[in-house]
C-alpha cells in the first residue's frame, strides 16, 4: 500500500494560491480572447469597407457601361435613319425619274412597279424588287441604292430567277437588270457592266443610263 503520510497536506494557503494562479490564468486567456475578437471585428470592418468600395466601383462601372450603350444605339439609331432617309430619297429620285419617261435601252415601257413584293409558300420563295417597267416582251428589275456595293449586284443576279418563279406569266419575256444609285463604291460600277447589269446614276440634274453591256437575263 502506499503511503500517504508522505504526500504534503493542502492548506488553505496554498488552496488559495492555487485558485489565484487559475484566476491569472483564465484572465490572461480572457485577455487574449478579446483581443483576438477585437482584431477579427477590425479585420471584419476593413473587409467590409473593401467590399463596399469594390461593390461602389463595379456600380459606377456598370452606370458608365451602360451610358457608352445607350450613346452607341443612338447613333446607331441615328446612323440608320440617315441610311434610311438617304434610301427614300435615292428612291423617289428614280421613280420621278422613270414615271416621268418609262424608257430603257431603246425601248418604250407602258407600266411600272414601284415596291413590289410578293411571297408563294407552294414555291417556298419569296422577294421585293424596288422598281420594275414592262411592255409587251420585256421586263426590267431595276435595284436602287443611295449608295450602291459589289454585294448588291450580286443580290441583283440573284433575284432574276426567282422573279420569273413568282410571276410565271413574264417566264418568256426578256429581261433586264439594272443598279440605280446616287454614288458606286469602288469596282462595284464595273462589276455590274461586267454581268450585264445596266448602271443608272444621277449626273448634274439628269438621269444616266449605261446600258452599253447590257445582256438578257
Amino acid at each position: 500500500m502506499r503511503n500517504t503520510n508522505s504526500l504534503p497536506k493542502a492548506t488553505f494557503e496554498s488552496a488559495w494560491a492555487s485558485i489565484q494562479e487559475m484566476t491569472k490564468a483564465i484572465k490572461a486567456t480572457d485577455a487574449k480572447i478579446e483581443e483576438s475578437s477585437k482584431k477579427w471585428e477590425k479585420q471584419t470592418a476593413e473587409n467590409q469597407k473593401i467590399y463596399d468600395s469594390i461593390k461602389a466601383m463595379q456600380q459606377e462601372q456598370a452606370i458608365e457601361n451602360q451610358k457608352r450603350h445607350d450613346s452607341i444605339k443612338a447613333m446607331q439609331q441615328e446612323i440608320g435613319g440617315m441610311g434610311q432617309s438617304n434610301g427614300a430619297v435615292a428612291e423617289s429620285y428614280f421613280v420621278n425619274s422613270f414615271t416621268n419617261a418609262m424608257q430603257f435601252a431603246g425601248q418604250e415601257y407602258d407600266e411600272m412597279d414601284h415596291h413590289l413584293r410578293k411571297k408563294s409558300k407552294k414555291l417556298n420563295l419569296q422577294n421585293e424588287y424596288d422598281l420594275v417597267l414592262y411592255n409587251c416582251t420585256s421586263v426590267v428589275i431595276i435595284e436602287i441604292k443611295y449608295k450602291a456595293r459589289e454585294r448588291d449586284v450580286v443580290r441583283l443576279l440573284a433575284k432574276a430567277p426567282v422573279f420569273k418563279q413568282l410571276y410565271p406569266q413574264y417566264a418568256n419575256y426578256d429581261m433586264y437588270l439594272a443598279l440605280a444609285a446616287f454614288h458606286f463604291e469602288e469596282n462595284t460600277e464595273n462589276d455590274s457592266i461586267e454581268h450585264g447589269i445596266a448602271v443608272i446614276k444621277q449626273v448634274g440634274d439628269t438621269m444616266v443610263i449605261n446600258d452599253e453591256h447590257l445582256r438578257v437575263f
